[in-house]
């Protein structure tokens, strides 16, 4: 286990979707409100919001299967990380904690898991918090040119299964540090005390971000994303 944990929260791990257990934060009483981490983080990036909501609601925040604490089932197919999968755990863990409806948060990959919850779950969600993302299917339309150098690890892990594992492993240090890095325009990771290992502080997930070769279907969105320059100076990515 990591030694990142909430204050005043208590873990467990609870099975989620096809027996994949997930670690879990709950801490607060009332309403449910669960928040959902994004790449390449844990559940531990909500750690000053989840105190604050704990004063008013019961705050659950699991790790994604492929994350942090939680298991890192090997993929199997296409369904295995899939958001609707990813989806139905969050579903199966907070009725295992006794919550029919709950709200719910995510932020970038744990934002496109809520929307496949809500879309799926109607009737479970009773509100819906998405941070920090584009729909899926506009990313790929306007990753184009200059503007896809900020996502090249995404088309990276979009590979057939097995190359991009074997790339990453055999420099995974770099890997992580070359957007992580980009991401962080206040050089907080450069000012960490010396010796201090910042993968500690970041997941390493097994999961892909979008887990198909297939040429996605044309969208009519006006999204524009950021040029490559403008990207790196943003800290929420």
């Amino acid at each position: 286990m990591t030694s990142f944990t909430i204050d005043d929260f208590t873990y467990r791990r609870i099975a989620g979707a096809d027996g994949v257990h997930l670690n879990v934060a709950v801490g607060g009483e009332g309403p449910a409100v669960v928040l959902l981490h994004g790449f390449p983080q844990t559940h531990y990036m909500w750690r000053h919001v989840a105190r604050l909501l704990a004063q008013q609601y019961t705050v659950i925040v699991p790790d994604l299967r492929g994350y942090g604490d939680s298991d890192k089932p090997a993929a199997q197919d296409v369904n295995t990380y899939s958001k609707r999968t990813m989806g139905n755990d969050i579903i199966t863990v907070v009725r295992e904690l006794g919550f029919d409806s709950f709200g719910l948060v995510g932020h970038d990959r744990g934002a496109l898991v809520a929307v496949r919850a809500g879309l799926d779950h109607p009737e479970s969600i009773a509100f819906l918090g998405i941070l920090d993302v584009l729909p899926t299917l506009d990313t790929w339309s306007v990753l184009q040119g200059v503007n896809a150098k900020v996502a090249w690890h995404l088309y990276l892990m979009a590979q057939p299964a097995g190359m991009p594992e074997k790339m990453i492993a055999a420099v995974a240090h770099e890997f992580y540090s070359s957007f992580l890095d980009a991401w962080d325009p206040l050089g907080i990771r450069s000012r960490l005390p010396s010796g201090t290992t910042t993968s500690r502080h970041r997941s390493r997930p097994r999961t892909r971000s979008w887990p198909t070769t297939e040429r996605p279907r044309e969208s009519t969105s006006t999204w524009t994303l950021p040029t490559a320059s403008e990207a790196s100076s943003c800290p929420c990515r």
